[in-house]
């Protein structure tokens, strides 16, 4: 059994434990959780590094931050910016950026020196050429970015837009549909970009098993099927 896989950072963040019991001796003032290839980030006052589950370094580098490892490369800050690192504790680049993010689907949202979002590949070079106002996660090959308009869309892995509708605000998608507001409220769209429904909300929720908490205007709470219909009244305003 692989420890680190079953255990959970202690409720005063300062280690980890495995049933209940301490997975090493020692302490950190901060500790995240494990991931693949079993490391976890810690931080002791101003260094922090990665550990195996027996609490030993990974490593002998020490960063100002490091972040839990996702798809083999973990976000780390020294003192000349943000850049990944590999579990041995070498820099996967020489670049350094103003703030990264966690590989998801092979892409990672990142944000260069001048301001500008992108998304990198894994071996840290563009997925495309386009610079944006703001990038997110991948999730299932699709991502949201936002315009220097401050519109949002979504675009796929190669940085083609999916469907070329543009909103206020915009989430990633979630069982087929994503959350997005225009001039009127929240709703929720489809692939093509189209809402499913003509009604406006000020707040909503992702679907669950086919239903969502919505918010109305009025401050009224109610459960919303994929229709726009709704199912059970939460409060009435």
């Amino acid at each position: 059994m692989s420890r680190w896989r079953h255990a959970r950072v202690s409720a005063d963040n300062t280690h980890h434990e495995l049933d209940g019991a301490p997975l090493y001796a020692e302490r950190f003032d901060e500790a995240l959780s494990f991931h693949e290839p079993g490391l976890a980030a810690v931080r002791r006052g101003t260094d922090a590094w990665h550990i195996t589950d027996l609490g030993e370094p990974a490593y002998a580098p020490r960063f100002r931050r490091t972040f839990g490892f996702y798809e083999g490369l973990a976000a780390v800050i020294d003192d000349s910016g943000w850049a990944f690192i590999h579990p041995d504790g070498r820099f996967a680049s020489d670049a350094r950026l103003t703030w990264c993010g966690n590989f998801q689907d092979g892409r990672v949202a990142v944000r260069h020196r001048d301001g500008s979002y992108q998304h990198l590949t894994p071996d840290l070079t563009p997925a495309y050429a386009a610079r944006w106002r703001y990038a997110g996660d991948f999730r299932h090959g699709i991502a949201v970015v936002q315009g220097d308009h401050g519109r949002s869309t979504h675009i796929d892995r190669d940085g083609h837009l999916l469907h070329g509708r543009w909103f206020d605000d915009l989430d990633v998608f979630h069982k087929g549909f994503a959350r997005a507001r225009d001039s009127q409220g929240w709703m929720h769209i489809d692939l093509r970009g189209e809402p499913i429904y003509s009604r406006r909300f000020a707040a909503v929720e992702p679907f669950y098993n086919g239903q969502a908490r919505v918010e109305r205007h009025d401050g009224g709470l109610e459960i919303m099927d994929e229709h726009g219909l709704t199912v059970l009244m939460l409060r009435l305003e």
